[in-house]
């Protein structure tokens, strides 16, 4: 007997992010489908962006996940429209992303800019202040943007919203 596809998401969720460890794919939002067809499992996928360097990494987490819990017919499909967007990120996952010291994305803002009049309130993971600011539009990873608090001084990276 097959199991459900409630059941391989919860073994998914168990996945983490190659880039960042704290959250999984499933929290991420990466992954877009999972379906039964005929003895194959098709788990669909949509990565960050198209040129993720870890996509492959990913790829290889999720056949060796789901082969660990008996699924030996695999097929997996990248799905890039409609592209990622940080709203699919999961309460949950944005939960962690800040406990891990990681301003999360500012939800509801696909698009934003992180300068002029239109930049995002984002908050200190550290302090929960509001008093911060853009020390450099590239972080740790392409993903990421540098911030630093005026409060608490601490530098941290936001995860930025795209």
């Amino acid at each position: 007997m097959r199991p459900a596809t409630d059941q391989i998401r919860a073994w998914l969720d168990e996945v983490p992010d190659p880039e960042i460890p704290v959250i999984s794919l499933v929290d991420l939002g990466i992954i877009r489908d999972l379906a039964w067809e005929d003895d194959t499992l098709v788990v669909t996928v949509t990565p960050t962006y198209s040129g993720c360097p870890a996509t492959a990494v990913i790829n290889l987490e999720i056949e060796t996940a789901l082969r660990a819990h008996g699924i030996e017919r695999i097929e997996l499909r990248r799905r890039l429209s409609p592209a990622w967007t940080t709203d699919w990120i999961s309460d949950k996952g944005r939960r962690k992303l800040q406990g891990y010291g990681i301003a999360p994305p500012v939800a509801g803002t696909a698009g934003c800019n992180l300068a002029g009049d239109a930049a995002p309130t984002v908050v200190c993971p550290h302090c929960g202040s509001t008093a911060t600011r853009v020390v450099s539009q590239f972080g740790s990873t392409p993903c990421k943007a540098a911030f630093r608090c005026d409060d608490c001084l601490e530098p941290f990276d936001y995860f930025k919203c795209h």
